[in-house]
């Protein structure tokens, strides 16, 4: 309950979010095992954040990242200011607005004592972590797949086993959304993070059947997609460069694919060409390694 509905703070008190628990309590009572689910985020539309963050700059973004990553970030927090201050010209105003709605609406909350006006900024808890690393990631994803000549290029490239253009567009792509940073956070999270990613881009292809985590072989698959039209077929192994080591784990990634044998449930469904994809990222950047089956 508290590492997903607390970490709320108002002066020195210490407040969980009451519909979280209220709501949490409802599903204990019909069972003692019931999950921690999200409960506040479905209680009101996020269109205001995705307008905001829609319009952030690289700056923002690296901020959101360090967010994410279980960092703080100091801003000033002025409450009286307008929703028309987001398209106000001043960059300045747009980006305090930005930082006093997420603080005003729940999506922030003080690590400490705000001094003399600036306040340190984290998330509270996992709930929200969850908002910040699937839906702002979505909207992120949007705006890439917005540009429908480059979407194309990428999916045509996933399907016709080009790694260096798969390798150059998702490169891209990662550019200009948000990633994860190397901190503490957990490698299987990171990996998760990514995969999330390149996932959203092929499944934006309605005419592919694309799984993720899907049993096969001996193991379960990052990514199996399969294009029943042409028999192709694909797999994608996602792992996280820890500080860059960018061939090793594209090799891991190759390695797993041969080792479980994910290509198995691609040649039960009568796919006649396969390619293995092993995706390395870190950060901003990825390495692609490519063998044809």
């Amino acid at each position: 309950m508290k590492e997903w509905y607390d970490g709320y703070h108002f002066g020195n008190v210490d407040v969980y979010c009451p519909w979280d628990v209220i709501n949490q309590c409802d599903l204990l009572r019909v069972s003692k095992d019931a999950p921690m689910r999200p409960h506040w985020e479905n209680s009101s539309s996020n269109a205001i954040v995705r307008d905001i963050l829609e319009k952030a700059t690289e700056a923002t973004k690296a901020e959101i990242e360090a967010l994410i990553s279980g960092e703080a970030v100091e801003k000033e927090i002025i409450p009286e200011l307008a929703y028309t201050d987001l398209d106000n010209k001043n960059a300045n105003i747009r980006q305090t607005y930005l930082w006093s709605v997420l603080y005003a609406t729940g999506y922030l909350t003080d690590a400490a004592r705000p001094e003399g006006g600036r306040h340190k900024l984290v998330i509270p808890n996992m709930e929200v972590r969850r908002i910040y690393e699937t839906k702002i990631r979505t909207w992120f994803e949007n705006q890439v797949t917005g540009n429908h000549e480059r979407w194309e290029r990428f999916c045509t490239a996933v399907k016709g086993g080009d790694a260096q253009a798969v390798e150059d567009l998702f490169g891209a792509f990662l550019a200009e959304s948000i990633s994860i940073r190397d901190t503490a956070v957990r490698k299987a999270k990171k990996e998760n993070f990514y995969h999330g990613m390149f996932l959203g881009l092929l499944r934006a292809e309605g005419s592919w059947i694309v799984k993720s985590s899907a049993e096969s072989g001996t193991g379960y698959s990052d990514i199996l997609l399969m294009a029943p039209r042409e028999r192709i077929g694909c797999v994608i192994e996602v792992k996280y460069a820890e500080k860059g080591a960018f061939d090793a784990a594209c090799r891991e990634a190759m390695e797993q694919i041969e080792t479980h044998e994910y290509t198995e449930l691609l040649r039960s469904e009568g796919m006649e060409t396969i390619h293995k994809y092993g995706l390395a990222c870190f950060r901003k950047s990825c390495r692609v390694t490519y063998e044809k089956e």
